[in-house]
């Protein structure tokens, strides 16, 4: 329908000309500008918020009986990769969980192949709005893809040249976490390069523990924002040099214990969530977004500012608030915004009653489905033997792996110390790299082994385990599903091996 007739339709339907498609009667709905919640009505035409003054009648109405109503929640920086779910499959386990909206970095799909990987996040973008009511999936574009010069990873460099195309598309937003800070600090050619072509859009920051001069040049670069925070006074010293601050709460890395207490009234309008790397299992045991704000109000954050980060702020940061939106502007309970709405039996434990997408109940909303078909093995490493994954014997240098935290620390003791494993990583794009041998600790007393092919940021094929037998076995049955998580124990002299993915 053109622009004019639905600006009409809705024009008429704010003055009580015509019904509205759905009025939410007798709610109290966060008002995300003054931070408070507000006793009265909301009317709903052709997926946007038309009025929130008693006397509009609707088509349908649904009687609130006094429920919260707040802005559908808006994940300020995911991996979606990381939930295992494509992105259909995503939308369907986070919408009743009041995830509206997903700033998504295409990073790890980028890293294995290229400029097809976040293609690929954009067209499903698109997919999930032709119409209308789905999750509103926004994309920040890989900005370092080779992560690391350290590592081999599948797409090799995605230069500012190759990335800068993508901007034409109307669900990209800007430009994904800028990780290399020593070349934002040194002025590396291919960083400045990137951060010019786009000069103008959100620029995503990646800065664990940088403060000072340091912090300052970084956001002088036109950074805006960091979910790396993991220290109280790291995060102040962000929202000092004019940087957003996303709290996040992933599945390893867990940061709202220590930063939130920074987030109030004051702060509210700087500080939004994030989940960043998410498994499937802790949504469906624990929640998305819906997890981080009870978890926050748990901690003593009024209820208002919560839900007032989790919405308001990150689409307000982003440009989604608008103004040069319309009709399609988040995160707001106003006139003029589309209609992603949550609905409150308690606003203490975010307890989800409803949600609605663009004004259409998600319950209600047919399922999207996509048949993407078998995807190609991008595994091609030759499987070593296992000799070849040990390492040296004696006193060694250990990554000691900090529970809950994505940083590590290091320490010597003898490899074959109590809680000390073997770890491999083994270059999976058919490089004929050797593995590269080392030790861990924080698995525990591991019996046998466990291998991944989710490996950020590169993602070659990685092992832990006691015995290189093992960790042959697992990384063997890696190679042969394609990719995922893979355990091998041995039993009876006979190596087995289970996977999943």
């Amino acid at each position: 329908m053109p622009i004019a007739d639905v600006l009409r339709r809705r024009l008429r339907a704010a003055q009580g000309q015509e019904p509205c498609d759905l009025v939410l009667r007798d709610v109290r709905w966060l008002d995300v500008f003054s931070c408070e919640f507000v006793a009265g009505d909301v009317a709903i035409k052709d997926g946007a918020v038309v009025g929130l003054a008693p006397g509009l009648r609707g088509a349908r109405e649904i009687d609130g009986r006094g429920a919260h109503v707040v802005p559908g929640f808006i994940d300020a920086h995911v991996h979606l990769e990381s939930s295992l779910l494509v992105p259909e499959s995503f939308q369907r386990a986070v919408l009743p969980r009041g995830t509206t909206t997903a700033v998504c970095d295409p990073h790890e799909l980028a890293n294995v192949l290229g400029v097809p990987g976040i293609q690929f996040f954009l067209d499903a973008a698109e997919r999930m709005t032709a119409g209308r009511a789905g999750l509103d999936l926004r994309v920040m574009v890989s900005s370092c893809v080779p992560a690391t010069s350290f590592e081999t990873n599948g797409a090799g460099v995605l230069d500012a040249t190759m990335l800068a195309p993508l901007l034409s598309h109307p669900k990209t937003l800007g430009l994904a976490e800028v990780m290399n800070v020593p070349g934002v600090l040194s002025g590396d050619p291919l960083v400045l390069d990137k951060l010019a072509a786009f000069d103008g859009r959100p620029l995503d920051g990646h800065a664990p523990l940088v403060r000072g001069q340091a912090l300052s040049a970084y956001a002088c670069a036109g950074i805006t924002s960091c979910h790396e925070s993991s220290e109280l006074g790291e995060a102040k010293d962000k929202l000092l040099n004019g940087m957003a601050v996303w709290i996040r709460e992933g599945s390893v890395a867990k940061d709202l214990d220590a930063l939130a207490p920074l987030l109030t009234l004051a702060t509210s309008t700087s500080i939004g969530f994030c989940t960043d790397d998410r498994n499937p299992l802790d949504i469906a045991h624990e929640g998305h977004l819906d997890w981080l704000i009870r978890s926050a109000i748990r901690k003593g954050v009024p209820a208002e500012v919560a839900y007032r980060a989790a919405s308001w702020s990150v689409a307000r940061h982003y440009g989604l608030a608008g103004p040069a939106r319309g009709a399609e502007r988040v995160g707001a309970i106003a006139p003029g915004f589309r209609a992603d709405l949550v609905v409150l039996d308690d606003l203490a434990t975010c307890a989800v009653r409803d949600v609605l997408v663009a004004g259409q109940l998600e319950r209600e909303l047919e399922p999207l489905r996509t048949s993407l078909g078998a995807p190609p093995n991008t595994i091609r490493a030759a499987i070593p033997e296992a000799r070849d994954l040990e390492g040296p014997a004696g006193m060694v240098h250990v990554i000691a792996v900090r529970a809950g935290r994505i940083l590590t620390d290091r320490h010597v003791a003898r490899h074959d110390a109590p809680g000390v494993q073997r770890l491999s990583v083994l270059e999976r794009y058919g490089k004929g790299s050797k593995p590269a041998n080392g030790y861990v600790s924080g698995f525990g007393e591991l019996d046998g082994a466990i291998a991944s092919s989710v490996g950020h940021d590169s993602h070659n094929l990685v092992v832990v385990g006691s015995d290189t037998s093992d960790m042959r076995a697992a990384l063997a049955c890696l190679a042969e599903v394609g990719g995922g998580f893979c355990a091998a124990a041995t039993c009876s002299r006979a190596s087995r091996c289970r996977s999943a993915g």
